[in-house]
């Protein structure tokens, strides 16, 4: 048998039917390339994963050369939507261009590791096409239950192939980090440790709705642009310079219709719906040592998520690491790679350089510090921000801090002396313009201040019909805190696109304002709700209700002159880039349209809670 062609065969009726009969043998069949002179390592193309369902995957390895002499090795999994054949420079080719040039290779694949770098340092690289993408027949169900049920019968079958030491790890970035929060919670056997990078946990509150509110824009986006292209049985492939075609044929138009699950965003209105309750799941049971790598740009995706997948899993050896910069080259920085490789040898390996297996020997937390207007989307300006190690998050020494919104749109520390009743008003649906906003503004700060962890928002709101007559019955609440410099300018920080985002944000439908004071996640630093639809309140016009909103958890140092800037919104403002939440039916105008407002007098303080965090020369 040839070295560069392998073919494994079952026991197989064959049917009359020639193309049948090719289907069929496909589907048992591992087809291995070897390029001897290329690569430094052996690239396996479509070997078969069994289902325990009673159907495959299909994935590429990339091993050592040294497996061909028994050697074994940890298996790095990672599993996705965007084709394992895809090459990263044909699906992004801007991003590959500016990527790391040691990770500018021919196997190089949108947001996974690189197999000539890991391969190199000792791994496995299994990369494993979902149901229903690329190589691997099924129904597409991208972020399903039934996906990672795949998910875990790829790690365990990694975990027992003769090349293989038996350990397991994950490593990627965006998708092929939100399923490894779901996948560990399942304790497949053989998994080890993971690297969820930028990925979220939740995927009601930090994917498909914010404070309730749908984020339909960049979703319906990226299924059209990242994952239907993909598709197993799609024609067409390779002419578009897309993959290889699927090798056991096209399907018909009706044929890929049927194969792909049809699920209405909108519809999916409460965690309790049976769409989103399937992908339910516990941190707690999260148990493998984590290195969690956070983005604090990604303030309309990712960053929540894996803040609360450090803070609320069950892993005894837990990490938590904040980056800033675009979402798809830091991941590449060496620096960066490094630190992703020492954390895996150590639990992969055995090979400990820096503590990461000694119960207290490292700080389990390494914060990155946002001073200064370095710009945005310069990686090299951006490594002038500092960066420090702590011993929890939130911060234990933290102080949490109001500052008091007031009704001539200041923000100060001082809770302001009660005046009159009064109400500060904007119109909804917010499209951005001013009349769709309110704006408060501190003074200048007077010393340098740190501020890192948790934010809430203390706000009374009503309702009432607008000029045209319509009586809405919800509100949208769009919060934005953006930071001041000295100078008087905006400073923007690098989102995940590269574009500028603020300080950070948060949402909420105020029909949805119900928290749960007595679950176990519940802070009065970070209020929990579960999104039921049994937790549906009423919002009647002219009512005034009192609601907390969560934003999202940061970091930044206002200097001396500094200032911040709360925005108070009926709809997305700067800084939301792709991530809009303009569903014409989930913000109907019949429900939402008239106007918004903030109520202040004797009943009704409203204050930002900030987390600040005390100079420890003069703490």
């Amino acid at each position: 048998m040839s070295d560069n062609l392998r073919y494994s065969f079952a026991s197989l009726a064959i049917p009359r039917n020639l193309s049948a009969k090719i289907k069929m043998l496909n589907q048992y069949c591992d087809i291995q390339t070897v390029d001897t002179a290329k690569h430094s390592y052996i690239f396996a193309q479509n070997v078969s994963i069994p289902l325990r369902t009673g159907g495959l995957l299909r994935c590429n390895v990339y091993k050592p050369r040294e497996t061909e002499e028994g050697n074994k090795y940890p298996v790095l999994v990672t599993y996705g939507p965007y084709g394992k054949d895809v090459p990263y420079e044909q699906f992004n080719p801007k991003s590959f261009a500016e990527v790391d040039p040691a990770h500018q290779t021919e196997h190089s694949a949108w947001e996974t590791p690189t197999p000539q770098y890991w391969t190199d340092h000792g791994y496995i690289v299994v990369r494993v096409d979902e149901p229903g993408i690329g190589q691997s027949p099924g129904k597409v169900h991208v972020k399903s239950a039934t996906s990672i049920d795949g998910f875990c019968d790829a790690i365990e079958w990694a975990a027992s192939q003769p090349w293989s030491s038996g350990k397991v790890g994950l490593l990627g970035i965006s998708y092929y980090a939100a399923t490894q929060w779901q996948v560990a919670a399942r304790q497949p056997k053989g998994l080890a440790a993971i690297v969820p990078w930028e990925g979220f946990s939740d995927a009601y509150n930090e994917s498909l709705r914010h404070g309730g509110i749908l984020s339909n824009k960049f979703f319906s986006m990226w299924y059209e642009r990242q994952v239907a292209p993909n598709q197993y049985g799609l024609p067409g492939r390779a002419a578009r310079n897309w993959g290889p075609d699927t090798v056991d044929g096209d399907l018909s138009p009706e044929e890929l219709d049927a194969n792909r699950h049809k699920a209405v965003m909108h519809e999916q209105r409460y965690r309790d719906d049976k769409e989103i309750s399937s992908m339910n799941f516990n941190l707690e049971d999260v148990t493998v040592p984590l290195l969690s790598v956070a983005n604090l740009g990604g303030i309309l995706l990712h960053l929540r998520g894996n803040v609360m997948g450090y803070l609320w899993s069950g892993s005894e050896f837990k990490y938590l690491r904040f980056i800033v910069g675009r979402h798809d080259l830091p991941f590449y920085y060496p620096e960066e790679v490094e630190i992703q490789r020492s954390f895996l040898d150590a639990w992969l390996k055995g090979h400990d350089r820096e503590g990461w297996t000694k119960k207290g020997a490292l700080p389990p937390v390494d914060l990155i510090l946002r001073k200064g207007n370095v710009g945005y989307n310069n990686p090299t300006a951006e490594k002038q921000f500092l960066r420090r190690k702590e011993k929890e998050w939130p911060l234990a020494r933290t102080q949490y801090t109001p500052i008091y919104l007031t009704a001539d749109n200041g923000l100060q520390r001082d809770q302001p002396p009660q005046p009159a009743p009064k109400k500060l008003s904007y119109s909804a649906l917010g499209k951005a313009n001013a009349s769709d906003m309110l704006t408060f503004q501190s003074a200048p700060f007077e010393k340098e201040t740190e501020i890192t962890g948790h934010i809430v928002a203390h706000l009374n709101v009503s309702v009432s019909r607008d000029n045209w007559g319509n009586s809405p019955s919800d509100l949208d609440l769009f919060l934005s805190l953006r930071h001041i410099s000295p100078s008087g300018d905006e400073i923007s920080y690098t989102g995940s696109t590269g574009d500028p985002v603020p300080v950070t944000k948060g949402w909420l439908r105020v029909s949805l304002r119900r928290t749960d004071p007595q679950h176990p996640h519940h802070r009065p630093w970070l209020p929990y709700r579960n999104y039921y639809s049994t937790d549906v309140l009423p919002v009647i016009p002219g009512e005034v209700y009192p609601v907390d909103i969560e934003l999202w958890p940061t970091n930044v140092v206002v200097e001396t002159g500094g200032r911040l800037v709360l925005e108070v919104s009926s709809g997305d403002t700067a800084g939301t880039g792709i991530w809009g939440h303009d569903d014409p039916i989930d913000r109907a105008e019949a429900v939402f349209k008239g106007l918004n407002h903030i109520h202040f007098g004797p009943h009704y303080a409203n204050y930002i809670t900030l987390p600040i965090i005390p100079n420890e020369e003069s703490s």
